[in-house]
């Protein structure tokens, strides 16, 4: 790719502002495809760019917390999102919370002024547009509810198989916090393995279990996720109604299990497969559910050995197009199959508001600094910037989208204590991504900052 002084960008979400707004400031031309309000998806009603549609809040605030760090790192990067976010904030707590929409108002307005960039209210329904034709290169930042026709040219594009169309996520928690008294290591006839975790149920506690899961309390469905009841994406309530025994035949089959408590076969089995590579996270498999968070603090923490659990991300089943990055994604978020398409946002695989707004942040600083032939070094995996985009390179087994977290960073490999380890990867993560922006600091200026 010589040059790079025009580029689309399909979808004026967060991160499609973000990296606008980024390419802007290294002087490339920038057009936003947006396609309200000419065409609204079914959770879209607001006419102005970056619209909220599920929450008003950013999430934490605290220094400490993954997120937190995250959004510092994107204020030093000088990202729009946040400082759209500081300026129409609204009173919440420890988190940070907007009014929603004085928040689009002001990235609507910051776009619109912006000289660099020019924003057409229309739809693109194909990669190989005609509008698109005269671009260097074409930015996908969608979103997770890109429409039907734009999807299905993405999945022309690349293996289909790689292109998901519903999340169907299953909690993810802390290994601090699985009692190992109970909890046990072993995949099906190998119990040796120790990439699964195992909390054997006793008869008693799966029907209790069971009968919890069926009466608790669920999240509403949306109209336009009505749809997602297929088996792949089965919540585990809806097979729990399905029969007494349809969970113990199915995803809790203990067959092939001994629990080490009794010598013997379990009557149910809960397992839980580690979700980095330095276990500091489990995946409650087959656990895919709609239940309101609350209830699902209540409702795990009823399987042995998870009684005192951490949710480090709770369960959920919802429409969500997104690509197995891993595979479909080239380091720089190109398509392998067409290297002039970048993606940007949740439609790469990230999780979330500030996620998909860092995503988008990234993309553009890396693509600006490319229009300006400079070399720019990606931030430490040990950032929390990092490790998302490491997140975005990690095959496996099941690919799921991915909030920021510090389990995707890599381990301490010193021994601490539970209390402190927060604090410690907070401290590495910002100690690392201050002395990468002094290292970059003058690529950074010279491109967009």
């Amino acid at each position: 790719m010589s040059e790079l002084s025009k580029i689309a960008i399909i979808g004026g979400g967060l991160a499609g502002c973000e990296c606008a707004r980024k390419l802007s400031r290294a002087g490339v031309a920038v057009t936003i495809f947006e396609m309200k309000p000419e065409q609204y998806s079914p959770a879209h009603s607001y006419e102005g760019l970056a619209e909220l549609v599920c929450s008003n809040s950013f999430r934490s605030d605290q220094p400490d917390a993954a997120v937190g760090i995250l959004k510092q790192e994107m204020r030093e990067l000088d990202s729009l999102v946040l400082e759209a976010a500081e300026a129409t904030r609204v009173p919440a707590g420890k988190a940070l919370a907007v009014n929603r929409e004085l928040f689009s108002d002001y990235i609507t307005k910051a776009i619109n002024e912006d000289e660099n960039i020019t924003l057409i209210h229309k739809e693109i329904t194909s990669l190989d547009a005609e509008e698109l034709a005269e671009f260097d290169a074409i930015v996908l930042a969608a979103g997770p509810l890109a429409s039907n026709a734009l999807s299905d040219s993405l999945a022309a594009t690349i293996d289909a198989t790689h292109l998901y169309f519903y999340d169907a996520i299953a909690p993810i928690i802390s290994a601090e916090s699985i009692n190992m008294d109970i909890a046990f290591w072993g995949s099906r006839y190998n119990p040796e393995d120790k990439d699964y975790l195992n909390c054997a149920l006793n008869e008693e506690e799966y029907h209790a279990l069971r009968e919890a899961l069926i009466a608790g309390e669920k999240a509403p469905t949306k109209d336009f996720e009505k749809e997602i009841h297929f088996e792949g994406c089965m919540p585990i309530e809806a097979l729990a109604e399905r029969g007494e025994m349809t969970l113990a035949f199915g995803s809790f089959k203990p067959v092939g299990f001994t629990d080490p408590r009794t010598g013997e076969r379990p009557f149910a089995l809960v397992q839980l497969r580690t979700e980095n590579l330095n276990k500091s996270m489990f995946n409650l498999v087959g656990c895919q559910t709609k239940l309101k968070y609350k209830e699902q603090d209540r409702i795990f923490r009823m399987i042995p050995g998870l009684e005192n659990a951490e949710f480090v991300r709770y369960g959920s089943v919802h429409r969500n197009t997104y690509v197995n990055a891993p595979k479909t994604l080239t380091e720089e978020l190109a398509l392998n199959s067409r290297p002039n398409i970048f993606l940007a946002g949740q439609i790469t695989g990230v999780e979330g508001y500030v996620e998909s707004a860092a995503c988008g942040l990234w993309l553009g600083t890396m693509l600006a600094a490319k229009a300006k032939k400079l070399e720019l070094a990606e931030p430490p995996a040990e950032t929390c910037l990092g490790g998302l985009l490491t997140h975005l390179r990690t095959e496996q087994k099941n690919f799921q989208p991915a909030n920021v977290q510090f389990g995707l960073t890599p381990a301490l490999n010193r021994k601490a204590r539970k209390k402190e380890r927060k604090a410690l990867y907070a401290q590495r993560a910002r100690e690392k991504f201050t002395a990468w922006l002094e290292e970059q600091k003058e690529t950074l200026e010279d491109c967009c900052l």
